[in-house]
């Protein structure tokens, strides 16, 4: 792969799309995609070990729903709030930087390199996302395990939040592709399809569901009230039910 043969390029050179975009102090990656992949993947399988074993003790008898929903929403608040935020903290110094997030960043970024250009749309994109979809999504993770009635309007502010930033990530992208004929992502399958395709579809499937799910909760809720009010009023003109003085 591409990532693991920048040590072999020429002195300021790079593999990112457009070639001839620049990239301030620009350091190829020490670690391969392959590591990369497989250290991303472990803290994945971290959060989500530890999470589940916190709600199993703290609420064992929460549905397999509620589950996968909290396991969902505190994968995103890490995402969110420490690897998005690393972004928009670093911004200035992306291509450089050699940390784990550093190098994941730049893995990422064979795909899109706007990341290490200092890009206006996604640095604003990303510290929203940081700022208020992270620490949203771990209110909603909270409130989800202790089945508050706020989880409902939580969980839809916060995936409506994370899929409309999907949408524009992906529109302003293809706009780009499309219409200026400028591309971002290495002409490889495995960065277009499988980073920037496959990785962002997650915050468009899964938050589309859960804006669903908030809907129709609320939607049930009220119903309820509403037919409850409905009999109480025809109780009331009945006679069954005095009215209050």
């Amino acid at each position: 792969m591409a990532a693991t043969n920048t040590s072999r390029l020429a002195s300021g050179a790079h593999p990112y799309y457009p070639l001839e975009v620049e990239i301030v102090g620009y350091l190829a990656n020490q670690w391969s995609t392959v590591k990369l992949l497989a250290i991303f993947s472990a803290g994945i399988a971290a959060i989500f070990s530890c999470t589940y074993a916190m709600v199993k003790r703290t609420r064992p008898n929460a549905s397999r729903a509620d589950y996968a929903a909290i396991l969902w929403f505190v994968l995103c608040g890490c995402i969110h709030s420490f690897f998005e935020g690393y972004f928009a903290y670093n911004f200035r110094h992306m291509g450089g930087a050699n940390d784990l997030f550093g190098q994941l960043w730049k893995e990422y970024a064979l795909s899109d390199s706007r990341y290490l250009t200092q890009d206006a749309f996604v640095l604003c994109m990303e510290t929203v996302t940081a700022v208020f979809w992270g620490p949203g999504s771990f209110l909603t993770a909270y409130l989800i395990s202790i089945d508050h009635p706020l989880r409902y309007p939580a969980q839809l502010v916060v995936s409506l939040g994370q899929f409309y930033g999907d949408v524009l990530y992906y529109a302003t992208s293809l706009f780009d592709h499309y219409i200026l004929n400028l591309s971002y992502s290495r002409p490889e399958l495995f960065y277009y399809w499988g980073y920037f395709v496959l990785l962002n579809a997650f915050w468009i499937v899964i938050p589309a569901y859960f804006m669903y799910h908030s809907v129709m909760a609320t939607w049930s809720a009220f119903s309820a009230v509403n037919d409850a009010a409905k009999l109480m009023e025809r109780a009331t003109k009945a006679g069954y039910v005095k009215k209050s003085i």
